[in-house]
C-alpha cells in the first residue's frame, strides 16, 4: 500500500531517473541559440575540438552537452530534423549503456545518433545494430549525410560485401549492419591465417536497434559457420517415405517444445518398415549401430509432423527457406541444423543439400558481451527488464513520449471458431475502409494472413499482403499504409524499420512518382504538388480516427502484441487498436488453461457471437506469460551451455591470434614437443613403475608414428638405473636433432610460414572436430538427470576433459606433420571435389582463409598444405610481383575464388594479379 502511495506522490524510480536527466537537458538547450550562429565551418569545426578535449584529459561525460547540441543543430541543417527533449534524453541513456524504450514513431534512428557521434569521437569504432540489411543501408546513408557533415566517416556492413570494402567499413568512425552480419564477421576473422585477412578491430561500443528482437528473440539460437559432410540423401529419402506413411496412433506430438515421440507400438512398427527397406542393423532400433538412423527418423518425423509449410518455411525456387517466427521474413542461407532442414527438403520433393558440420558458433549473448559498452533501443522491453539484466546487465529506461497518446485500445473480442473470427474481422475492416480509415491487420503467419486476403476479396476490399513472399516490397508497403482507405495484411510488424504516417509517406511517394523526372523548376512543382496532397490526406483520415490497428489473433509474446499496436498514434495521433480471438488459436489451444475452454464451452456462444471480458484477458496475458517463462529457460540454457564453449573458444582464439602476431611460433613447437614426449613416455612408462611393468612395444610404436624415430629402448633398459626422466630427455634430445636437420636443409623463411601455418590449421581443425562432439554431447548429457546428476555440470565436466584431450592431440599431431612431412617446392595435383552447396557463400575455408563463395574447395590434408606454401613461396613471380603470363586468363576464374593453380591464395592476389 505503501509502495503504491509513494509512487502516486513521486513517480516510479524510472519516472524519477529521467526527471533527473533534465538538468542535463537544460545545459544543452542553453548552449543551442550559440551554435545557431555558427557557419557550417565553425560547426564542423567542433568535432575536432572536442578530440582535443579528450586528448587534454576531459572525458565523453564532459563534452557530452555541448556534442549534443552540435548534432541537433547539424542535424537541423542538415536533415530538417530538430532532437526533442525527449530524444535528448534517449541520447544520454544510450550513451550511458543502457536500454532506451521509447513508442513507435518517437524518432529512435535519430536518437541514435546523438550517442553514435559523441563515442565516435574517440576513434575507436561504433556500431550501429540493426535487425535487416535494409535498415543498415538505408540508416547508414540517411544519418551518414549527419555525421559525414560533421565529419566521421560511415561504413556499412551488408552480405557478400568484398573483403576489402568490408575492412574499411569497420574502419571507418561509424559502422551499420545487422547482428547477424557483425558476428559472422567474427567467427570468420578467427579462422583466418593472417592477422592482415581480418577486417574488425577491437570491440568498442555497439548500439542495437529493436534491442529485444535481437538479444532476446533471435538469440535462442547461436550463429553458425558450417561446411558440408557426407552425402546421407538415399537415407532421408527413404525415412521420409516410411514417416509419411505412418498413422496418427503410432506417435505422440508436443507443440509446446514442438516435439514427436514414437509410441510403443510406433517403435514396433517402425522396426518393421525400416527392416522392409534395409535400414535396421539387427532386430532393435534402439541399438548403438542404429544411432544414425534413429536420430534422422527423430528429425523426419518433426519435420514432417510439427514443422508447416508456410509457416515455419516456404518452398521458393526449388529450396526450403525458413520463416523466421517473430518478424515474418525469410531467412535465405539460414538453415536448421542436425539433419532437420534435410528432412524438410526430403519432405517437399526439392534438391537435398548435404548436412554441414560446425566449423564456428557463438551465441548473441556471448558476442555482445564482448562489448566493452552495449546499450539498446526498442518500443517495447519493459516486459523482458528482468532477463535484459540477467544476461546482459542492462537496465531498462522508459522513456516519455512527446506528445501524449491518444490512441484508444479497446477489450480483446472473442469468437468460437477461426471462420467466425475472420467473418468479423472482414466485416470491421470493410466498415473502416468504407469510412477512409486505414487498417493494419497483424497476422502470425502466412497461412492466416492469405486466409484473411480470400475473406476480403469476397467482402470486395481492396487491400496489401505483406509477408515473408513480399520481403522486396515491404518498406513501400508498409509507408503507404496510413493513407486513406489503405488496408495492409502484415505477418509480423516487429523492425519493419519504417514509419507508418498518416496520409502517406511523401519521400517514397516521390521516389515512386518522380524517379525519371530530372531535377528543375518542374520537378519542384510536382514535389510541392505531392506534400500538399499528403497533407490534405493526412487531414482527411485524422477526422477518420486515424490508423485501426487490428490483431488476427495474440502472439506467444506480448512484446510482439505491443509493437502492433504502437504503430497507431504516433506523435499524438489519434488510434484505434483492437485483437480478436478465438478458441482455435495457437496460444490459446496449446498454452491456455484447461477451465478456460470449459467455461467458453459452456458459455453457449451462437455462431458469429463475440464476448469480450477482462477476466479472458488476464488469461490470455497469464498464457502468454507462461510462453515467456518458458522461452527464457530456453535461452538460459544456450547461455549456461555457451559459456562452457566460450571459455574454451577464448583460449583457442586467442591462441590464434598469438601465432598470427608473431614473427616465429618455434618456441611453441618446441614446447609442443617437449609436452607431446612428456605425455607419451608417461601413459607408457609412469613414474615411480618398474621397467616390468612398461609398456615397451606401444612406447616404441608410438615414438615411431608421432616422432619416426626407432627407439633403441630395449638397449637403455639393459642400463642400470633407467628411469622414465631419462627415456624423456633421450627421446627429446633426438627428436630435437631431428628437427634441427630439418631445418637445416629448409630456407628459413619457408620453414617459418610452414610451422605457423601447420599450428593454425591443426588448431582449426581440431577445435572443429570438437565442437561436432560439444553438439553431439549437448543432445544427449540431459538423459544424465536420470541419474540424479545436474546435466549442466556433467557438461563442464566431460567439455573440460574433451578440450584437454583436444590440446594434447594438437601437440602431438604438429609435431607428427613437422618432423615427418617431407617439404616440396611445388604446387599439389588438384583434386577433383565436389562443388560446395550454395548456403555456404560467403564462409571462409578454416584451412586457407579463401573466399568459397564461387561453391570451390581445396585439400585440407597437411601434405597439400605443405606443398601449397612451398610453392607459393617458391613461384617465379615477375617484376613487381605480378606473374608475367596468366596460363588461367581465359577461364573466367572469379576474382575471389581460390587460383587455380593450388597455391592457397585468391586468384586477384596470384596468377590474376593486375
Amino acid at each position: 500500500m505503501f509502495g503504491s502511495l509513494g509512487k502516486a506522490l513521486f513517480g516510479s524510480s524510472n519516472d524519477r531517473y529521467v526527471r533527473s536527466l533534465d538538468k542535463i537537458v537544460g545545459t544543452i538547450n542553453a548552449i543551442e541559440p550559440q551554435l545557431e550562429d555558427f557557419s557550417d565551418e565553425e560547426l564542423k569545426a567542433q568535432t575536432q575540438k572536442f578530440r582535443d578535449m579528450l586528448a587534454d584529459g576531459k572525458t565523453l561525460d564532459d563534452i557530452l552537452p555541448e556534442a549534443f547540441a552540435t548534432v541537433r543543430e547539424a542535424s537541423k541543417r542538415v536533415l530538417g530534423m530538430r532532437h526533442f527533449d525527449v530524444q535528448m534524453v534517449g541520447g544520454i541513456v544510450l550513451h550511458r549503456g543502457e536500454i532506451a524504450e521509447m513508442r513507435t514513431g518517437e524518432g529512435k534512428t535519430l536518437v541514435a545518433t546523438l550517442a553514435t557521434y559523441l563515442n565516435a569521437i574517440e576513434g575507436k569504432g561504433v556500431h550501429v545494430v540493426t535487425v535487416n540489411d535494409y535498415l543498415a543501408s538505408r540508416d547508414a546513408e540517411w544519418m551518414g549525410r549527419l555525421h559525414g557533415f560533421l565529419g566521421l566517416t560511415v561504413g556499412t556492413i551488408v552480405p557478400n560485401l568484398p573483403e576489402h570494402e568490408r575492412r574499411a567499413a569497420y574502419a571507418a568512425d561509424i559502422t551499420y549492419g545487422t547482428n547477424n552480419e557483425f558476428g559472422f564477421d567474427y567467427l570468420r576473422d578467427n579462422m583466418k591465417h593472417e592477422r592482415s585477412q581480418m577486417v574488425q578491430r577491437p570491440f568498442n561500443y555497439a548500439i542495437v536497434d529493436e534491442v529485444d528482437s535481437i538479444l532476446i528473440d533471435e538469440a535462442r539460437t547461436p550463429l553458425i559457420i558450417s561446411g558440408p559432410t557426407d552425402d546421407k540423401q538415399d537415407l532421408y529419402i527413404a525415412l521420409d517415405e516410411i514417416v509419411k506413411n505412418l498413422e496418427e496412433e503410432y506417435y505422440e506430438k508436443d507443440e509446446k517444445s514442438k516435439n514427436v515421440q514414437l509410441t510403443e507400438e510406433g517403435i514396433e512398427e517402425v522396426e518393421k518398415r525400416l527392416a522392409a527397406a534395409g535400414l535396421l542393423e539387427g532386430e532393435n532400433l534402439y541399438d548403438v549401430e542404429n544411432t544414425q538412423v534413429v536420430h534422422h527418423l527423430d528429425q523426419a518425423l518433426k519435420a514432417i509432423v510439427m514443422f508447416k509449410r508456410d509457416t515455419d518455411y516456404i518452398v521458393k525456387d526449388d529450396k526450403v527457406v525458413i520463416i523466421d517466427e517473430f518478424t515474418g521474413r525469410m531467412m535465405d542461407g539460414r538453415r536448421w541444423s542436425n539433419g532437420l532442414h534435410q528432412a524438410a527438403e526430403a519432405k517437399e520433393g526439392v534438391k537435398i543439400e548435404p548436412e554441414n558440420q560446425t566449423m564456428a558458433s557463438i551465441t548473441f549473448q556471448n558476442y555482445f558481451r564482448m562489448y566493452p559498452k552495449l546499450s539498446g533501443m526498442t518500443g517495447t522491453a519493459a516486459t523482458e527488464a528482468g532477463e535484459f539484466w540477467d544476461i546482459y546487465k542492462l537496465n531498462v529506461v522508459e522513456i516519455p513520449t512527446n506528445v501524449p497518446v491518444q490512441r484508444i485500445d479497446e477489450e480483446d473480442e472473442f469468437y468460437k471458431n477461426t471462420l467466425d473470427k475472420f467473418a468479423a474481422i472482414a466485416k470491421s475492416i470493410k466498415e473502416k475502409n468504407q469510412i477512409g480509415q486505414p487498417v493494419l491487420v497483424g497476422t502470425v503467419s502466412i497461412e492466416k494472413s492469405e486466409l484473411l486476403s480470400q475473406f476480403l476479396d469476397k467482402e470486395g476490399v481492396k487491400h496489401e499482403v505483406l509477408n515473408a513472399r513480399q520481403h522486396e516490397r515491404e518498406a513501400h508497403i508498409v509507408a503507404q499504409a496510413g493513407r486513406i482507405g489503405a488496408v495492409t495484411i502484415a505477418t509480423n510488424m516487429a523492425g519493419r524499420g519504417t514509419d507508418i504516417q498518416l496520409g502517406g509517406n511523401v519521400d517514397f511517394r516521390i521516389e515512386a512518382e518522380l524517379a525519371d523526372m530530372e531535377d528543375g523548376p518542374k520537378r519542384d512543382m510536382e514535389v510541392d504538388r505531392i506534400k500538399a496532397e499528403v497533407e490534405a490526406e493526412k487531414q482527411k483520415v485524422l477526422e477518420a480516427g486515424g490508423l485501426f490497428v487490428l490483431g488476427t489473433e495474440r502472439h506467444e509474446s506480448r512484446r510482439i502484441d505491443n509493437q502492433l499496436r504502437g504503430r497507431s498514434g504516433r506523435q499524438g495521433d489519434p488510434g484505434l487498436s483492437r485483437f480478436y480471438l478465438c478458441l482455435e488459436d495457437d496460444l490459446l489451444r496449446i498454452f491456455g488453461p484447461d477451465t478456460l475452454f470449459s467455461k467458453m464451452m459452456n458459455s453457449n456462444l451462437e455462431d458469429g457471437e463475440a464476448i469480450g471480458s477482462k477476466w479472458l484477458s488476464k488469461a490470455i496475458e497469464t498464457a502468454q506469460k507462461k510462453v515467456e517463462a518458458r522461452n527464457y529457460e530456453v535461452r538460459k540454457q544456450v547461455v549456461e551451455y555457451d559459456n562452457v564453449m566460450n571459455d574454451q573458444r577464448k583460449v583457442v582464439y586467442e591462441q590464434r591470434a598469438e601465432i598470427m602476431d608473431s614473427e616465429t611460433v618455434d618456441d611453441v613447437v618446441v614446447d609442443m614437443r617437449n609436452d607431446a614426449v612428456n605425455a607419451i613416455v608417461f601413459s607408457h612408462a609412469p613414474p615411480g613403475s618398474y621397467p616390468e611393468q612398461w609398456d615397451v612395444a606401444g612406447l616404441k610404436e608410438k615414438v615411431s608414428d608421432v616422432f619416426g624415430i626407432d627407439l633403441p629402448l630395449e638397449d637403455w633398459m639393459a642400463e642400470d638405473g633407467l628411469d622414465p626422466e631419462d627415456i624423456e630427455e633421450r627421446l627429446s634430445a633426438q627428436a630435437t636433432e631431428k628437427m634441427d636437420r630439418k631445418i637445416a636443409e629448409s630456407d628459413p623463411s619457408v620453414w617459418r610460414q610452414v610451422e605457423k601455418q601447420v599450428l593454425l590449421q591443426q588448431l582449426d581443425h581440431h577445435w572443429k572436430e570438437h565442437l561436432a562432439t560439444l553438439d553431439a554431447l549437448r543432445q544427449v548429457v540431459f538423459l544424465r538427470a536420470y541419474a540424479q546428476k545436474q546435466p549442466i555440470n556433467e557438461y563442464k565436466q566431460e567439455a573440460f576433459g574433451l578440450f584437454e584431450n583436444m590440446l594434447e592431440t594438437i601437440r602431438e599431431d604438429v609435431t607428427r606433420i613437422l618432423l615427418n612431412s617431407q617439404l616440396r617446392m611445388a604446387p599439389p595435383p588438384q583434386q577433383e571435389l565436389p562443388d560446395l552447396p550454395e548456403f555456404l557463400t560467403g564462409h571462409i575455408d578454416p584451412f586457407f582463409g579463401t573466399d568459397n563463395s564461387d561453391g570451390s574447395s581445396k585439400p585440407t590434408g597437411a601434405e597439400a598444405m605443405l606443398g601449397a606454401l612451398a610453392g607459393s613461396a617458391a613461384a617465379a613471380a615477375g617484376p613487381g610481383g605480378h606473374f608475367p603470363d596468366d596460363p588461367f586468363k581465359d577461364q573466367a576464374v572469379s576474382r575471389n575464388a581460390p587460383c587455380p593453380c593450388g597455391s592457397g591464395n585468391k586468384y586477384k592476389h596470384c596468377h590474376g594479379a593486375m
